[in-house]
């Protein structure tokens, strides 16, 4: 009996154990790996006071920047934003240079104005400029009527501010988000110095003149002493010959004018030779 319950016992399992065998699900297919791609990096970023301070003579115009707290702005313009910045700095040179109009006698607000007024909110490379060009004017980071004028010649980009015509004469920094150009002058809006007067027009040229020589005084270069001798010689030939005629028609019908008390013959006529001439003439 024991014996029996044994085998019964070793059947069941072995049943199971065959059951559980042919009840085993296939295994589950591997799926392929799937490449995901790796972040872009982060621009580098970019301390606009120390690439002022040493890419060339910006010391003016960092200054200025400074003391209005806009070089703040522009750093988180460059840093914190997806459209970067464009920044054009005038050399110091271009500061000393302006005589009028005069930027010691504007109010703290107009100086900010004018250094954001030197700021574009977008980043552009030297080739964008073209397009700037056709959307003219562009309205700088002064906002409002602070707007600048483009225009794009043989790839060099002009700028005018009504005040100011300049162009870009240097790229100082161009890397995505930060581009800095240095310009030639100083960037004057309209909307704080007015209308700019019109340029004077050039005088005219004045002709050269030659100076025509004394002929009274210079004899002319050439000319012979005998000439100033024939001319005397001549001149003393015609008074005798119209003295002598006077003589004649004293001689034939005395002229009221001719004395003949005189004893020089050649001073026995007081009139002119030309009354002489007629006088003997009328004879």
């Amino acid at each position: 009996m024991e014996a029996k319950m044994i085998f019964m016992v070793t059947s069941l399992v072995v049943l199971l154990s065959s059951s559980s065998t042919n009840g085993k699900s296939p295994p589950s297919p591997v799926l392929p790996l799937t490449s995901v791609p790796a972040p872009a990096p982060a621009p580098d970023y970019v301390n606009l006071t120390d690439l002022l301070t040493v890419a060339g003579p910006f010391s003016k115009f960092l200054s200025l920047l400074e003391s209005t707290n806009v070089i703040k702005t522009f750093q988180d313009q460059a840093n914190n934003t997806e459209q970067g910045i464009t920044i054009f700095v005038p050399k110091d040179s271009a500061f000393s240079s302006l005589k009028k109009p005069s930027l010691s006698n504007l109010t703290q607000d107009q100086k900010k104005s004018l250094a954001l007024f030197h700021g574009l909110s977008q980043y552009y490379t030297l080739a964008a400029f073209t397009n700037l060009s056709q959307s003219s004017p562009v309205t700088t980071m002064a906002g409002g009527q602070f707007t600048l004028n483009f225009t794009d010649i043989s790839g060099t980009a002009l700028l005018s501010s009504g005040w100011t015509d300049t162009k870009v004469s240097s790229s100082v920094h161009s890397t995505n988000p930060v581009a800095v150009y240095q310009v030639d002058k100083v960037l004057l809006p309209e909307a704080i110095f007015g209308v700019a007067p019109p340029q004077a027009p050039a005088p005219a040229p004045t002709p050269d003149i030659a100076p025509v020589a004394d002929a009274s005084s210079t004899p002319t270069k050439g000319t012979s002493p005998k000439s100033s001798t024939s001319s005397s010689s001549s001149s003393s030939h015609f008074h005798h010959h119209h003295s002598q005629l006077c003589l004649q028609a004293q001689h034939l019908h005395p002229h009221p004018l001719c004395s003949s008390s005189s004893s020089s013959p050649y001073s026995s006529c007081q009139t002119s030779p030309h009354l002489r001439i007629q006088h003997y003439h009328s004879l």
